[in-house]
């Protein structure tokens, strides 16, 4: 038997045979019976005087929705003190004021002090009121809760644990969702504290021994403990080097420094680990994160549940792998080291990357085989993403072509000097580019990216955390682990990581201060959502590939259906890909037009009509839905235009600033369209697949991104580079350039270095 806080636990809990928790977060999802706690913090208001409504019906609403899910719920509530002393002190000032009136008149009104509140009479004056809180809030969403008052002496004899444990299953069977809380109106009286201003307040470890207790003994898949703080540091909160715990495992508490508790209860974080680490030991998966947030309150509860990164997850499975914040910081520090190394040193290590791409081809098909092998036996791939999926002799060649590219332009990118300027005698300021820092590529389906980018991650200095899609796993761990040989001849392996664990996507976006920029590579909804998830790291990209080409009435009869065919049909799941045909009207029923129509029937295109087109056909194919539909197939859309100022408008309107295509031989007609379009690129007479890093000559690409800050377009090296400021000056004070001082500006231009011709 052990005792926290005077209540006796058993190892082995009554009728509970050893269970087993969640090894990982997503599997919470799965939990059928939760517990939750909640802390005086929580429930109570900042003034520590009456309870916190606002965020007390969120919670409800939290638990309500999850009990309609068919979950079974319970909360252990604190709040009874706090709710009792508001009461008692309305009442104490209501009889004051009457005597006093009556006795002293008016101007003793404002001296009246408040004795101190005992808090068994707090308790006492709170818990009815409380409750019919609780039952009002539940009652909203057709919710029945009732209340079970129980005390240490409870858990003494075991006929009372018997009928307890009853009494609970009996609710829970029902559909009620059980409202427990200590019975602080008998309990004997605590030591003084100060905790709410006058009041003695009963020590939440009580209720956090209280949780522990009851989530094991009614079997409970999940206890989440919600207090004041975001879970558990590895030191106090608001220390300089406190750092959040994403998961905590047993044995760890020799890295763990507690501070103080809340600001109201006894317990602190040390009381709610022990309850914790009890409850895990006896099968129940515990989280522990804050409740009282006002940004993330309003659904942390479901979050948990969901399995989302919320809080400290208690686990007793530890991975064998650092942590993916872990690999951020190492990713942090090999890219600084990295950025430290000569250029020729950088190039060496993406040349060798390159060889082994090619010297090991045959373990890169074979693992690649495998991904391709389960993805066709699961069936959950179709057939475009399957075509990325594979790899081959031919695209592995290209790759190497590629990052030899790479290599060769990346001899003068880190450390460049692109603005020297003289800001007064002997204080020179220079503009260097500079590696952005960490970066985060997500990819689906394209083995063939893990290598590209570590080679642009690798030339521009920068720390790299991979994420590929788990249909592409085998690929993936062989392609990273060649990576990681080719850049340890630098001693710099660390600098390019790849996340095996089981991190979701909105978790891995959360990571703001360890990641600086973002990369998606994949489905538009992919990129959608990454966008949406990533509240504060910049997301580098574009969300789709809605790409044009307008066909004017001097287009070239010979360049007009070649340029359709490749545009639409040499990789139609590209995200270059040709999606709407413009066509000027003029050439609606001329030779030209019938020659598309039949090219695209021959290369068994589906045509959408779209308004415009539609209205000038008597029988005409199926008309769009959308004019900002991402086929991502061999579909298209036609639509009619009346002129290349038509033209430019439809695209404005209904594009995605990725690429569009004119196809004239009016040269005025195309500078009007190349200098008017405003998207990343905007071509005359080409296919709109050559928007690529590779075409481009950047040798790979990131990404091809449709912002208009930092990058626009396919992003190679350069996208990967911000800059920093040299100031070198020698005893300079800017107080000996004002008015009256003994120097002045210059702000002269100065040449800048010459480059590497190499």
């Amino acid at each position: 038997i052990r005792c926290w806080s005077n209540i006796p636990f058993i190892t082995v809990p009554l009728s509970r045979a050893h269970g087993k928790s969640f090894a990982h977060r997503s599997e919470l999802k799965h939990a059928k019976r939760i517990v939750v706690k909640l802390g005086s913090a929580v429930v109570t208001r900042g003034d520590e005087c009456g309870l916190a409504l606002g965020r007390l019906a969120s919670i409800v609403e939290q638990v309500s929705m999850l009990q309609n899910q068919g979950r079974e719920m319970m909360i252990v509530t604190s709040g009874a003190v706090a709710f009792g002393k508001q009461r008692l002190r309305h009442e104490i000032l209501l009889s004051q004021s009457v005597r006093q009136a009556l006795h002293s008149g008016q101007s003793q009104l404002k001296d009246m002090a408040i004795p101190v509140l005992e808090a068994r009479a707090c308790a006492a004056a709170g818990q009815s009121g409380l409750m019919a809180l609780y039952e009002a809030m539940f009652t909203q969403y057709s919710i029945c809760a009732a209340q079970i008052l129980v005390t240490n002496l409870d858990f003494h004899d075991e006929q009372k644990r018997r009928n307890l444990n009853g009494t609970l299953h009996e609710l829970l069977r029902m559909n009620i969702v059980p409202i427990i809380n200590t019975n602080d109106a008998v309990v004997p009286p605590p030591e003084p504290n100060s905790d709410l201003q006058g009041v003695n307040v009963i020590s939440v470890k009580d209720n956090d021994s209280l949780a522990a207790r009851l989530a094991v003994e009614m079997k409970t898949d999940l206890l989440i403990v919600l207090s004041d703080v975001e879970g558990l540091f590895d030191s106090p909160p608001g220390s300089d080097d406190a750092k959040l715990i994403d998961i905590f495992y047993p044995g760890d508490q020799q890295s763990v420094t507690f501070g103080t508790k809340s600001r109201v209860g006894m317990g602190g974080m040390e009381a709610k680990v022990k309850a914790a680490l009890w409850a895990l030991q006896g099968g129940t998966s515990v989280v522990i994160a804050n409740g009282t947030h006002p940004k993330i309150s309003g659904h942390v509860i479901t979050d948990i549940v969901e399995g989302k990164k919320v809080g400290t997850f208690f686990s007793e499975v530890k991975p064998a792998g650092p942590t993916v914040e872990q690999q951020a910081e190492m990713a942090r520090a090999g890219g600084r080291t990295l950025a430290a190394l000569q250029p020729e040193q950088r190039a060496e290590i993406i040349y060798r990357l390159a060889d082994l791409l090619t010297d090991q081809r045959e373990e890169i098909l074979l693992a690649n085989k495998k991904d391709l092998e389960e993805a066709e036996n699961k069936g959950r791939l179709a057939l475009p993403l399957l075509k990325r999926l594979s790899l081959s002799t031919s695209k592995l060649n290209s790759l190497a072509i590629g990052l030899r590219q790479i290599a060769a332009s990346s001899q003068d990118s880190v450390g460049r000097v692109i603005r020297r300027t003289r800001i007064a005698k002997d204080l020179d300021l220079e503009q260097v580019t500079v590696p952005i820092g960490v970066l985060l590529v997500i990819f689906e389906s394209r083995p063939d990216c893990l290598p590209q980018v570590s080679a642009l991650a690798i030339a521009s200095g920068n720390g790299l955390l991979l994420k590929g899609g788990k249909e592409a796993a085998h690929s993936n761990q062989i392609l990273h682990h060649l990576t990681q040989e080719a850049l340890s001849i630098h001693g710099v392996r660390d600098a390019v990581q790849l996340v095996n664990t089981r991190e979701e996507v909105e978790d891995l976006c959360r990571l703001d201060k360890l990641i600086d920029l973002i990369i998606p590579r994949g489905s538009s909804q992919l990129v959608r959502n990454i966008q949406k998830a990533a509240k504060g790291i910049p997301v580098m990209g574009h969300s789709e590939g809605i790409c044009h080409v307008y066909v004017d009435t001097d287009a070239s009869v010979e360049k007009v259906t070649r340029i359709i065919r490749d545009s639409k049909c040499e990789y139609p799941a590209a995200c270059n890909a040709l999606e709407t045909l413009l066509i000027h009207r003029d050439l609606l029923r001329t030779p030209l037009f019938d020659q598309i129509i039949d090219m695209l029937r021959v290369e068994q295109v589906k045509i959408h009509a779209g308004p415009k087109f539609a209205s000038y056909l008597t029988f005409s194919p199926s008309e769009v839905k959308s004019l900002r539909t991402e086929y991502g197939d061999l579909e298209c859309c036609i639509e009619v235009v009346d002129s290349v100022k038509e033209a430019v408008e439809h695209i404005h309107k209904y594009g995605s600033s990725h690429t569009d295509v004119i196809i004239t031989e009016n040269e005025k007609t195309a500078e009007f369209f190349l200098q008017h379009v405003d998207s990343a690129c905007v071509f005359w007479n080409a296919s709109t697949r050559f928007s690529d890093g590779y075409r481009f000559g950047l040798g790979a690409e990131v990404g091809i991104s449709t912002s208009r800050i930092h990058a626009r377009g396919p992003v190679g090296i350069e996208g990967l580079l911000t800059t920093k400021w040299l100031l070198r000056g020698d005893n300079h004070v800017v107080s000996d350039f004002s008015e009256h001082g003994s120097m002045k500006y210059l702000h002269e231009s100065l040449p800048l270095p010459q480059r590497n011709a190499n």
